[in-house]
């Protein structure tokens, strides 16, 4: 009995010694809605540590053609939390798999692997939030902006004849989408879904939405007519407003030297030039008669 206890005690130093293995992180799964993937796991418990954790990922490329090597994602190598966004990594509508390690210090557990692969053609689709809007004769929507990869299938009708439904493909969410121009007084309908085409599925249809349609000055319009008229505005005074600022820059930059009147030229270079020949000419021809008188006082 005294050996089995010395035993038992020399392996249980050997297991809480520095170089015992951490235990693999557990409960490994992934929450994916409308294409935002998140891979959690349970946290592992070291009394006294900060256990830190890193994760990859094995796609059909890696796994068929890269002798089923893993890859490291930068954003979850050694974080302190138990929750991994892999949006970004999951990039194709294929199976993956992901797996995670914990670590403190120089131990490290065995890789921890989710069950199953994942694929985010079975993400969940959620139907959009949306706001409808009766301005004057017009029917709008308002659609919440889930990101470049949804389209919304929005189907739109007048109350009382759902068998009339019209549908309209918004492929790109604005601030206001423009549904059509309805008539004063009845009550109009909107429900939407959303569509995505990487995985080629919608959503189902949210709650329906239902107005009243008051006619009268529309304040959609009245806002597009004075945005319309701002950007006209703008077009036509942003050059004028640039040459003038240019006239300044280059009037503070380069100003134009005033010549004083003394150094003005009147005259063309043509005429300067002809009129300096005649006056050499006129001086060469000049013939002075003097006097016998004088011709005589001079030898004198």
């Amino acid at each position: 009995f005294f050996f089995l206890s010395f035993f038992l005690f020399f392996l249980l130093l050997g297991i809480l010694g520095e170089d015992a293995l951490l235990p693999a992180p557990q409960n490994i799964s992934i929450l994916s809605t409308n294409m935002k993937h998140f891979l959690t796991w349970s946290p592992v418990i070291v009394q006294g540590e900060t256990v830190r954790y890193s994760v990859e990922f094995q796609g059909e490329y890696e796994r068929e053609y890269a002798n089923e090597s893993w890859i490291s994602i930068c954003e979850c190598s050694l974080i302190t939390v138990t929750v991994c966004n892999i949006t970004e990594d999951i990039s194709a509508t294929v199976a993956y798999n992901l797996r995670v390690r914990a670590d403190v210090g120089a131990r490290r557990s065995e890789w921890g692997t989710l069950k199953g692969f994942f694929n985010r053609i079975t993400t969940s689709l959620t139907p959009p939030l949306m706001k409808v809007i009766a301005d004057g004769y017009h029917l709008l929507v308002e659609l919440e902006d889930m990101g470049p990869a949804f389209q919304f299938c929005v189907l739109y009708w007048k109350k009382g004849q759902e068998s009339r439904m019209q549908q309209k493909v918004v492929k790109e969410v604005s601030s206001v989408v423009h549904l059509d121009t309805v008539e004063a007084g009845p009550d109009y309908c909107v429900k939407a879904q959303t569509y995505v085409e990487a995985i080629n599925r919608s959503s189902s249809f949210s709650q329906t939405q239902c107005v009243r349609a008051q006619g009268g000055t529309s304040m959609w319009l009245v806002t597009a007519l004075i945005s319309s008229a701002g950007f006209a505005v703008a077009a036509l005074t942003l050059p004028f407003l640039t040459w003038k600022t240019s006239k300044i820059f280059q009037y503070f930059c380069c100003p134009v030297a005033v010549l004083p009147d003394t150094l003005k030229v009147s005259e063309t270079p043509t005429q300067l030039i002809l009129c300096g020949s005649e006056e050499a000419e006129q001086c060469d021809l000049m013939v002075h008669v003097m006097p016998s008188e004088e011709v005589l006082r001079l030898w004198i």
